[in-house]
């Protein structure tokens, strides 16, 4: 919960800072269920500030990421790692990356590569919001037993662990991002005049900014219930579900009210409200969008109690 109070506050100046993948996507997991040699060989240099971490997620064509397409095999006293990720933040800066992938044996682990570890490659790329990220590209990549990360006959939980925390940081970072751009928004609507008197006064805007306002509610309710579960060692896999949706669904109903509500302004790149726009564009993406998220909890229903 401490980590998602700082993530709303980077989302509430868009700042272009490694936290969430840092810490929220690296040393976290890293912190919880690594072993020992881990911790001891990543953790202080992020804590000295000298190091990033960062996890790679994501891979093409929308698979599911609790059943990675990236694949691991084994290699002597080490694993062989192919496949491809993409969108993985600050992957051009990082220090290492946590990795995802199935095994042969149809078993799930996560493992922690270095971008410069032979027959890895990281191709820089600029995210929606300006932040660096990157595609890894891996074939045949070494890696050692000692890179699992924690214990590799349990590597379903981390990488279900990693997919729920990451989306706790997502959301988190969402919420701070609609409320000040929402506040901006109101700002703009009272001072600035047409027909000779404050915008804010014309129920059209009004309403549009009304609605914009329970869509931001909906997000900060449904994301903070999730990042409490999830704290409070509950389960929380519909719940985080559900505020993924509406950070992407009702989300863009608000960047969008925003932007339209600055008029020509929101076209311009000289006033602020553009970023928040570019950023809600990121966060809704990250981590699958609405449609994704619906179809789990969908799956959920009609499994039924149990």
């Amino acid at each position: 919960m401490e980590l998602c109070v700082l993530l709303e506050d980077v989302g509430r100046h868009v700042d272009a800072l490694p936290l969430l993948a840092t810490v929220g996507l690296g040393a976290m997991p890293v912190a919880a269920l690594g072993s020992d040699e881990q911790r001891h060989r990543f953790l202080p240099a992020v804590i000295a500030g000298t190091s990033l971490l960062t996890a790679a997620p994501c891979e093409p064509g929308h698979a599911d990421p609790l059943s990675p397409t990236t694949v691991a095999r084994r290699d002597g006293s080490g694993w062989r790692l192919d496949g491809e990720k993409l969108a993985v933040p600050y992957a051009p800066l990082a220090d290492a990356v946590l990795v995802p992938a199935t095994t042969e044996a149809g078993t799930q682990a996560v493992f922690i590569v270095a971008p410069d570890t032979e027959n890895a490659a990281v191709e820089a790329a600029t995210a929606t919001n300006s932040e660096p990220q990157g595609r890894l590209r891996l074939s045949g990549a070494r890696v050692h037993d000692r890179d699992v990360l924690g214990d590799a006959t349990e590597g379903a939980h981390a990488v279900d662990w990693l997919q729920q925390h990451a989306l706790a940081c997502y959301c988190a970072t969402a919420v701070g991002v609609f409320d000040r751009a929402l506040r901006i928004t109101a700002s703009y609507l009272s001072e600035r005049k047409q027909f000779g008197r404050p915008i804010a006064t014309f129920q059209g805007a009004t309403l549009r900014a009304a609605d914009a306002y329970i869509d931001t509610e909906a997000i900060r309710v449904t994301t903070w219930s999730a990042i409490w579960r999830l704290a409070s060692g509950r389960d929380a896999h519909d719940e985080l579900a559900i505020a993924k949706f509406w950070v992407a669904d009702g989300g863009q109903r608000v960047a969008n009210a925003c932007q339209h509500l600055h008029g020509g302004m929101g076209a311009t790149t000289d006033y602020p409200i553009h970023r928040y726009f570019r950023w809600a564009k990121l966060l809704e993406h990250a981590l699958g969008g609405a449609t994704p998220h619906l179809l789990r909890l969908g799956d959920t229903i009609a499994a039924g109690p149990g």
